[in-house]
């Protein structure tokens, strides 16, 4: 029996007016989902335990089969993890945005999708500046791929790093526009070096000439989504079965790496509207020879999500039906096997940022007759016969057969 978790990240969303009412998943031309939907069951499920924030992070730890509310630690180890960062308990890792401000805004949380290649030279660039300035400095930055990077905080002891790693800190991507000295995180002596480690990062980021060269500059580090190294049962010691995982997005690899997963570089996938669909279906298609389990996950709707483009998100939806769904299941056609497609989260155009509200499910096997679920979408579900249930439960229930 294979299994296959299809994650169009952020794809589901409210009714928008300029669709006539509908959503991307409504108007999205998907006929190979939809062939899923008739033959699967429809549903509802969240992702996002009470009181956790609807990041990807959280979602995603349980769409892999862990409960957040016993695994999760923060975003940022995830993400260390993936890139093979070493860390002691002592340690806090953050995840690291470099970001655009101006007059004190968040202007942007990802400077304008900064270059891999620019934003080492600055990442680098900035543990010089302190190291430096401060012999004792405390912490490291390890750049990462586009915005997106990690910086390790070494506290006096684990008491220290509890304390750093409990301090309720703002995803950029959440206070556009907004002013950052609104969206701090804190007045104990611990939460004041982080911020002025951010602060201090302007000093040398906005004069940089890597930044002169850009229309937005990357011109100063956002740090968020803090934790310690989180303790992830193994995957196949858990549901006794080997598993893999591919996404453009570290901190999903980060999960797969805690859980022991094989994780699956294909080359061209971006994280973005550019991530090669193709090649994320062809790889899927040999990683599920060797491999009970395939996650695959597809950022690129949750991007359009953030960045309000609704053609965007639509089409990206498509490019998943066509390149990734439609030939991984063909690839399956006279085998066993058992599939799901859910995002994490809905990420609604007309609010720019998720939301845990429930998201849609379809989940198939080919041996079970199906409810004529018709599509994947927010509505059509509404019309299957599938218990909703918590988001960690789903691998158990595809093997279980328990739709």
């Amino acid at each position: 029996m294979k299994y296959v978790i299809f994650i169009p990240d952020g794809s589901s969303d409210l009714p928008i007016d300029e669709l006539d009412g509908k959503t991307p998943l409504k108007v999205a031309n998907t006929p190979n989902i939809d062939k899923l939907a008739k033959a699967g069951y429809g549903g509802f499920t969240n992702n996002v335990p009470e009181g956790y924030t609807p990041g990807s992070d959280v979602a995603n730890m349980s769409i892999f089969g862990y409960n957040p509310a016993d695994y999760y630690t923060g975003r940022g180890p995830l993400e260390a993890g993936s890139m093979g960062i070493k860390t002691t308990p002592c340690d806090v890792i953050f995840r690291c945005n470099t970001i655009y401000s101006e007059d004190g805004e968040m202007d942007d949380f990802n400077a304008g999708h900064i270059t891999s290649e620019e934003a080492e030279i600055l990442i680098n660039g900035l543990n010089d500046y302190f190291t430096e300035k401060y012999p004792d400095f405390k912490g490291k930055f390890y750049p990462g791929i586009s915005y997106r990077h990690i910086f390790v905080y070494s506290c006096d002891n684990v008491e220290d790093a509890e304390i750093l790693a409990g301090i309720k800190t703002m995803p950029p991507h959440d206070i556009s526009c907004e002013k950052l000295v609104d969206n701090l995180f804190g007045d104990c002596e611990l939460a004041e070096e982080i911020q002025s480690i951010m602060f201090e990062s302007k000093e040398f980021l906005q004069n940089h000439e890597v930044n002169q060269k850009r229309e937005i500059p990357a011109n100063m580090v956002w740090l968020w989504g803090q934790g310690v190294t989180p303790k992830l049962p193994n995957f196949k010691d858990t549901y006794g079965l080997d598993a893999a995982v591919i996404t453009g997005v570290d901190l999903l690899k980060g999960i797969g790496v805690f859980a022991g997963m094989e994780i699956i570089d294909v080359p061209g996938a971006t994280g973005f509207f550019d991530t090669d669909y193709k090649a994320k279906g062809e790889y899927g298609i040999d990683a599920l020879k060797r491999n009970d389990v395939l996650l695959i996950h597809i950022e690129a709707p949750d991007e359009a999500g953030h960045a309000q483009l609704i053609d965007e998100k639509v089409k990206a939806i498509e490019r998943i039906d066509e390149f990734i769904v439609g030939p991984i299941l063909e690839s399956l056609e006279g085998e066993d096997y058992r599939a799901a497609i859910l995002p994490d989260h809905p990420t609604p155009i007309d609010i720019g940022t998720h939301t845990r509200d429930d998201v849609p499910i379809i989940m198939y096997a080919s041996d079970m007759p199906g409810d004529d679920c018709e599509a994947f979408d927010e509505e059509a579900v509404k019309r299957g016969s599938a218990a909703k249930k918590e988001g960690y439960k789903l691998m158990q229930r595809l093997i279980d057969g328990d739709f």
